[in-house]
């Protein structure tokens, strides 16, 4: 009897949907280490962030995006939104797959946005139905699938909960079917191609939309200006970083410091947190709260915080 080889499978899958339905949680689910930051506010996710998830049967190279979202209304207007629609369709270059990811029970135009710019990019889309888990109703599920489906071409339907680790394994095995055989483009310890100091700022901005997101959801950014690594006697190495916040308006400079500081180290106490333990390794973190007016609608300025297409 022959032993039966089978190939292993590598390749690149955009991960494209409208704001807020989970797909930072569900590729950060699949690599199995937190690299995309989460909040349970719109648009968390600015930057296209690579997730190299390994797996026996071959590796994905994961693009998550920034949320497809209509440029309407003075918000969504501004550079900054411009850009980060431009990042996720760009995102969908070179792709070998996609995952439209979509809130279990809710379709709308963001969605169908979504869809259309799947649909021109000409690659097999698997349509990833997330947030399962807060169905109240699980019998309403089979009837949205087939009215989501109805006169849409797709490779697979996997209904998940990111959040639960729930169906990910079936959704693993469609989506290596679905990208060459090949070897891994990535180490097998590789999970991310984004550095250590972009983690440290993302971490730092998570802070502050999950603690300030009802009153500054979008007027903040985080610029990292020192990253150093040094010997540490009782960790093997530590890390100082210094950490700039960038508000448009002194107002809400004092928002992000809160009364006495305390806002502000509050951020930076749970951002260390979360830093040492994507690092393992000890981190001393300094934060500070300066304004820049209007740069989230200047492209030079977007560009010179760190923002690409």
């Amino acid at each position: 009897m022959h032993d039966t080889f089978t190939p292993r499978h590598s390749g690149a899958v955009a991960v494209i949907g409208r704001p807020n339905v989970g797909k930072s949680t569900l590729v950060n689910a699949l690599v199995g280490a937190k690299i995309s930051i989460t909040s349970n506010r719109p648009q968390t996710t600015r930057h296209r962030v690579l997730g190299i998830a390994t797996f026996p049967g071959g590796q994905l190279q994961l693009v998550d995006t920034p949320g497809i979202h209509r440029e309407q209304g003075r918000r969504s207007a501004k550079a900054m939104n411009r850009m980060m629609n431009r990042a996720a369709r760009n995102a969908l270059d070179g792709v070998d797959a996609a995952m439209l990811v979509i809130a279990a029970g809710r379709w709308d135009d963001e969605d169908g946005l979504a869809f259309e710019a799947l649909r021109k990019a000409g690659v097999p889309v698997v349509l990833v139905i997330n947030q399962v888990d807060r169905l109240k109703d699980k019998s309403t599920l089979l009837p949205f699938i087939a009215e989501v489906t109805a006169g849409r071409d797709f490779a697979a339907v996997h209904p998940v909960s990111a959040l639960k680790r729930s169906g990910l394994d079936a959704l693993v095995q469609t989506l290596l079917a679905l990208v060459p055989e090949g070897e891994p483009v990535y180490g097998e310890d590789e999970i991310t191609d984004k550095s250590q100091r972009f983690l440290a700022g993302e971490l730092v901005r998570e802070q502050l939309m999950r603690q300030l997101g009802a009153e500054l959801p979008y007027a903040t950014t985080v610029e990292v200006e020192r990253f150093e690594e040094e010997p540490s006697p009782q960790a093997g190495v530590m890390y100082r970083i210094d950490a700039v916040i960038w508000v448009e308006r002194e107002g809400q400079k004092a928002i992000v410091i809160g009364k006495g500081g305390e806002r502000l180290r509050e951020i930076g106490a749970r951002a260390r947190v979360q830093m040492e333990r994507l690092f393992g390794a000890k981190v001393f973190l300094q934060t500070w709260v300066r304004v820049r007016e209007g740069w989230s609608d200047d492209e030079a300025a977007l560009r010179e915080l760190g923002y690409q297409e």
